[in-house]
C-alpha cells in the first residue's frame, strides 16, 4: 500500500519552548539538539516569533535577531525556518502601525526566517491582509492561518465549522496571497470531530493541490485524536514537538504521533531511531532547566476555560516570580465568564493573555473592578472586531475606566495616526537613550518598549529557572564559591568567578561585593505623609515623578509591569513627593512602600 506522506514541522525550539518553559530558553543551551534534529532528517523548524521574540530579550538577555542568526548558521540553507507572527500586532502584546508590521517582515527575512504563520486571534480578516502582503513583498513564504477553540461549555456563536468556513471564505474574498493554510488550536480545546470537519470543508474548497496544516496541544488531553481527525479530513501537515517539550500543554510527541499512525495509510516519513537519538540529546540540552509541574500535566478544566499552552507556563513562570502562583486556579476557573462576555475572540496571544490578566484582576481586585487594557480595548474595538458582540455591561466598564469610545475603524488606520507607535517614535525612543539608530533595534524598540530600551543599554535582566529547581537558598559548595540565591522568590544560580566577577545562570557579571547594604529609607510616616504602596506584585517600568514634584490626587507616579500589564500607581492625596523609594527595574511586592506624598 502506497501511504501518503504527512509533512511534520517540528515545533520544539519555539512552540515548545513557550508552551514548557515560558520561552525562556538561552540559545546556546539547545543548539546540539537542534543540529541534531537536523541529521536526524527533520526540514522544517518553528524557531522564531511569538514568544520567542520578546522573551529572549526581557528574560534572557539575549537579542532576539541575533539569536535567529545563530539558529540559521546551525541548520544551514537549505532548512525551512517558520516564525510565528500575530497579524497587526506582529510579535508584540499591542498593535502596530503599517510601517512596523512591514518592518516585521523585512526583519525577519533578513535574519534567517522562511516562512511566516500569519494569524489574528480575533479571525479578523481585516487585521489580516495588510500584514499578509507584507511578508509577500519581503520574499517570505506566508502560511495563513485561521484560530480555533472550543466555547466555554454551554455556549454558541462562533468556532465551528461553519463559523471557520465563513473565515477562510473571507480570506479567499479578500485576496490575501498565501502559500498554505494553518488551522492553529493554541488551547487544545477543539473537539475532534469538529476539526475533521473543518478541514474537509476547506480541502472541498481549495482543492487538492492546496497545503493544509494542523496545529494543536495536548493541554486538554485531546491533541492527538484531534491530529487524528485532522488527517481524516484532509490535513497534509501537522506540526509535533520532541521531548522534554511534548505533550501537556505543548505539542503530541513525534514518536507518539508516528505509533499512532502504524497500521493506518499515513506515514511521517521519519527515522525513528534517529528521532529517538536527538530526544535523547535534546533532554540533556535541557536538563539544568526548572520544568513547570503543570506544564506536564492534562487539565480537563482547560475544555471550559480555554488556556493555551503557551500563556498557561509563561502566565505561571510570572505568578511564581511575583509570589502568587497560590492564585492560579482561581485564574483559571474565572477565565470561564471572561471568555463569555469578551465576544469569543480565540484564546492565542494576545487576546489570551488579555483573558488570563481579566482573569487575574478579577481575583486579585474583585470582579470587573480593574479592566485590563488589553481586555478592555478589545470588547471596545481597538484590535479589530470579535466573533460576537461582546457583553454591552463589560464594554460599558471599559468604556468608563480607559476613558475611550468604542470604534470600527481599521486598526492599521488607528495605529498610523497614534504618534506613540510607528517607526518615528521608535527612532525617538533610541536617539533619547543615546543608542544606535538601525532597523534592528528601531524594531526592538517598537515592539518592546522600555523594556526593549533597557536591554539595548545594557540594563537587562536573567529571568531563566536554571539550575534552581527547587526554588530555595542553599549552603555555599565545598569550594565555597557556588550558591543559589533566593531575591523575592527567584532563584539565582551564582557562582563567585574571582575579583569583581559573577556568574549568574551561565553568565558573566562585575560586580562589587561590599559588606551590607545601603538599603533606601523613608521617613514618611514620621513626616506625616501618605505611602503610596504596590498593590499587586511586578517590576518598577516607569517612574513618571520625582522628589520634589507636586501632585494631585490620582496624578501618576510610577508604572509596574505585572503578568506582561502596565499597572499604574497613583497618588492617594494631593501634595509632594517627599521620596521615591524604589528604581526602574525594581521587583515590588503587594503592600511594599513605593513613594510618599506629603
Amino acid at each position: 500500500m502506497t501511504k501518503k506522506l504527512i509533512k511534520v514541522m517540528d515545533t520544539s525550539f519555539r512552540d515548545g519552548f513557550q508552551s514548557v518553559y515560558g520561552a525562556r530558553v538561552f540559545v546556546d543551551d539547545f543548539l546540539p539538539a537542534l543540529k541534531s534534529a537536523v541529521n536526524a532528517g527533520i526540514k522544517h523548524f518553528e524557531v522564531a516569533g511569538g514568544a520567542r521574540f520578546q522573551s529572549p530579550i526581557f528574560y534572557c538577555n539575549e537579542n532576539a535577531f541575533e539569536t535567529m542568526d545563530k539558529i540559521r548558521a546551525t541548520v544551514g540553507p537549505d532548512v525551512n525556518l517558520q516564525s510565528l507572527a500575530r497579524g497587526v500586532n506582529v510579535v508584540g502584546l499591542d498593535s502596530q502601525p503599517r510601517d512596523m508590521i512591514n518592518l516585521h517582515a523585512k526583519m525577519f527575512k533578513k535574519h534567517g526566517v522562511t516562512t511566516v504563520r500569519n494569524f489574528d486571534a480575533l479571525n479578523d480578516v481585516n487585521n489580516l491582509i495588510y500584514s499578509g502582503q507584507c511578508i509577500k513583498d519581503n520574499g517570505l513564504k506566508h502560511e495563513v492561518t485561521i484560530t480555533m477553540m472550543e466555547l466555554p461549555i454551554g455556549c454558541t456563536g462562533a468556532h465551528d465549522p461553519e463559523f471557520y468556513e465563513r473565515v477562510l471564505r473571507s480570506i479567499l474574498d479578500a485576496g490575501i496571497p498565501f502559500d498554505s493554510i494553518a488551522f492553529k488550536d493554541a488551547s487544545g480545546t477543539s473537539a475532534p470531530r469538529k476539526v475533521y470537519e473543518t478541514i474537509k470543508r476547506t480541502r472541498e474548497i481549495l482543492g487538492a493541490d492546496a497545503h493544509i496544516r494542523f496545529h494543536s496541544h495536548e493541554t486538554a488531553g485531546t491533541g492527538l485524536a484531534a491530529y487524528l481527525a485532522a488527517l481524516e479530513g484532509g490535513a497534509d501537515g501537522i506540526d509535533l514537538a520532541m521531548k522534554p517539550v511534548s505533550g501537556g500543554t505543548a505539542q503530541p510527541d513525534i514518536v507518539s504521533m508516528w505509533h499512532a499512525l502504524k497500521g493506518t495509510e499515513y506515514d511521517l516519513g521519519i527515522d525513528i531511531n534517529k528521532i529517538l537519538e536527538t530526544e535523547e540529546i535534546f533532554k540533556e540540552c535541557m536538563k539544568d532547566y526548572f520544568l513547570p509541574p503543570e506544564a506536564l500535566a492534562v487539565n480537563p478544566m482547560i475544555i471550559s476555560s480555554p488556556l493555551p499552552g503557551g500563556a498557561l507556563t509563561a502566565n505561571t513562570q510570572m505568578m511564581r516570580d511575583n509570589g502568587v502562583m497560590d492564585k492560579f486556579p482561581e485564574v483559571v476557573a474565572a477565565m470561564k465568564e471572561v471568555v463569555e462576555k469578551g465576544g469569543f475572540g480565540t484564546s492565542v496571544t494576545p487576546v489570551s493573555q488579555f483573558y488570563f490578566q481579566q482573569a487575574f484582576n478579577n481575583v486579585m481586585f474583585g470582579s470587573w473592578k480593574k479592566i485590563a487594557e488589553g481586555y478592555g480595548k478589545m470588547v471596545l474595538g481597538y484590535f479589530g472586531k470579535t466573533p460576537c458582540e461582546p457583553d454591552p455591561e463589560v464594554v460599558k466598564i471599559a468604556e468608563e475606566q480607559l476613558g475611550l469610545q468604542p470604534t470600527t475603524e481599521l486598526v492599521v488606520d488607528l495605529n498610523d495616526k497614534d504618534p506613540n507607535k510607528g517607526i518615528k517614535a521608535a527612532t525617538k525612543m533610541l536617539e533619547d537613550a543615546g543608542l544606535e539608530v538601525n532597523d534592528e533595534n528601531i524594531f526592538i524598540a517598537g515592539a518592546c518598549k522600555e523594556k526593549g530600551i533597557m536591554f539595548l543599554q545594557g540594563k537587562g535582566q536573567i529571568g531563566v529557572r536554571k539550575n534552581c529547581p527547587a526554588q530555595t537558598c542553599s549552603t555555599p559548595s565545598a569550594g565555597g564559591n557556588e550558591f543559589t540565591v533566593n531575591v523575592n522568590g527567584k532563584a539565582y544560580a551564582v557562582k563567585l568567578d574571582g575579583e569583581n566577577k559573577a556568574v549568574v545562570n551561565g553568565k558573566s557579571y562585575d560586580i562589587s561585593v561590599k559588606e551590607g547594604i545601603a538599603e533606601k529609607t523613608s521617613s514618611s510616616s514620621a513626616a506625616g505623609g501618605t505611602d503610596v504602596t504596590a498593590g499587586v506584585p511586578g517590576n518598577v517600568l516607569r517612574i513618571e515623578a520625582n522628589e520634589g514634584d507636586s501632585v494631585a490626587e490620582g496624578d501618576v507616579i510610577m508604572v509596574l509591569e505585572a503578568m506582561k500589564m502596565e499597572i499604574e500607581i497613583k497618588s492617594p492625596v494631593s501634595g509632594t513627593v517627599q521620596s521615591i523609594a524604589v528604581s526602574q527595574g525594581d521587583r515590588v511586592v503587594t503592600g511594599q512602600m513605593l513613594a510618599v506624598v506629603g
